[in-house]
């Protein structure tokens, strides 16, 4: 998609371009026009990674999508720009008020994956910082997006969590991509890899631990 001279949908090309973020000198409102082309954008890129998960169940949540994109925009400007803005964050990062899903929670991974970025780079300048604790609450609502990331999942109930089969597949995937012990020792998690690996374990995660009820 071409750039549009809107920092907001720009700065959303960009990352899911190139996976690079342009700051720019002020927080600008976003207008209810770029709203809508950030919709249509979305549901045309939620058909792409839909064809790569082979389900025709799932179709893009688009005021989730939205939702999410202007967290990450504007997560991303907060690195910089704190300026008038202490009382004004919970406009700018909202909370969900939407309904949990799989669609919606897909639909929130395409803004949501780059949030962990975000995050570490926030630890950097200030690891007291109210913004990681925001954004730290979202992922946990939003955990598939922020695999990889170490978060407090305890209340998780895995088999409910996963009992789409779609979804469960896609989770496993990313654990192995990310490469996330932390979940992947998970005794319900490690045994549905286990069972996927099969025979070829080593050569998908080799250093993997298989979790037995005698080492846990």
């Amino acid at each position: 998609m071409m750039e549009t001279k809107s920092p907001f949908l720009d700065t959303i090309f960009l990352l899911r371009k190139k996976e690079c973020i342009t700051l720019f000198s002020n927080i600008q409102e976003i207008s209810l026009k770029e709203e809508q082309e950030a919709e249509n954008y979305f549901e045309t890129e939620f058909e792409k990674e839909r064809l790569e998960f082979l389900s025709d169940q799932l179709t893009c949540n688009k005021e989730t999508a939205v939702w999410a994109a202007k967290v990450l925009y504007h997560s991303a400007q907060l690195y910089l720009i704190r300026e008038n803005t202490a009382n004004n964050l919970e406009k700018l990062i909202p909370k969900f008020k939407g309904t949990r899903d799989i669609s919606s929670i897909l639909s929130a991974d395409l803004s949501l994956r780059f949030l962990p970025d975000i995050i570490t780079a926030l630890h950097s300048v200030d690891t007291e910082d109210t913004l990681i604790t925001m954004h730290e609450d979202i992922l946990t609502e939003f955990h598939y997006s922020g695999i990889g990331y170490d978060l407090d999942l305890k209340r998780v109930n895995w088999e409910e969590e996963l009992k789409d089969k779609t979804y469960r597949k896609l989770y496993l995937e990313r654990i192995v991509e990310k490469r996330d012990y932390k979940l992947a020792e998970i005794p319900f998690i490690n045994k549905l890899l286990i069972a996927e690996f099969g025979m070829h374990k080593d050569a998908f995660w080799r250093e993997l631990k298989i979790i037995t009820e005698e080492n846990q």
